[in-house]
This record gives structure tokens, sequence and C-alpha cells, in this order.
């Protein structure tokens, strides 16, 4: 009580904040973005604007997902690897450490993937690609799409 955060929204708080404060909003920004791209029978590819972004900006969406995957393969340690958009709407695949999002970049995270081995020890042990690579069977495009 009392801080400049109380009244915030959560992502104000990832905005702005540091130190703990900053490593609980994100995580919890991250997951719900994370849980709330899932649906059972998802997958396939995204359609409309997303879509036609990012066979703009990638040449393809296998080409995305090969770039994508590549990049939550390699993000040392934990964190998370996101595709973001820029205020004009350009994608990028942005990697972030611990509990890193975009947003304190200036971006808009449009899909995220968490790289921590909590997310797929269990399942994959040190596999992390195996990991990334099955994600893409239950992503709900509608969603995600809606975030572009």
């Amino acid at each position: 009580m009392g801080t400049e955060f109380e009244n915030a929204d959560l992502e104000t708080i990832v905005k702005k904040s540091g130190g703990a404060i900053f490593n609980n909003a994100g995580q919890t920004l991250n997951h719900n973005i994370y849980f709330t791209s899932f649906k059972p029978n998802g997958g396939g590819e995204p359609k409309g604007k997303l879509a036609e972004a990012i066979n703009s900006q990638f040449g393809s969406f296998d080409k995305f997902k090969e770039e994508f995957n590549a990049a939550g393969a390699t993000v040392f340690g934990s964190g998370w690897v996101w595709l973001a958009k820029d205020a004009g709407g350009k994608l990028s695949i942005e990697k972030e450490a611990n509990a890193g999002n975009p947003l304190t970049k200036g971006l808009t995270p449009i899909l995220g993937f968490d790289v921590w081995e909590h997310s797929y020890y269990l399942d994959y042990q040190n596999r992390r690609a195996d990991h990334l690579k099955e994600l893409w069977k239950i992503i709900d495009w509608d969603v995600v799409s809606n975030r572009y």
C-alpha cells in the first residue's frame, strides 16, 4: 500500500518497475499471455493480418517458426522468446531473460513461449527444442491474432 503501482495495471507495472516488483509482475503478465495462447486442438497457422505480416516479415510461416524456435532454443539460461510488434505493426522475434517482456522495449507482445526449465523438464528433460516444436500444436491463433 502506498506505492506508485498500487492502482496501476499490469502492463504499466512491467514497463515502469524494477527488481522484485518487476520480476513478479513480469512473470504474471508473461504467464497470462502464454497460457491464454493455447487451446485443445489448436495449431495450424494464423490467418488475416497477422498471417500477412508474418509472411511479409519472415518470408513464410514455416520460416518464421524456424527462426522463432531457434531463438527460443538459444535463450541463455531461463527466459522467454516472443513475437512482438512495434507501433507500426512491424514484427520481430525477441529473446528475453528471466521475467523479460517486449513491453520494456516499447513493443507489444503477440506470442510468447516460456523457456524456463520448469515449463518443459518433466516431459522433455533438457530437450528445449523438442518442447518448442510441440507448442505449435496447441496455439489458439484467434487469440494470438487479436493481439496483433
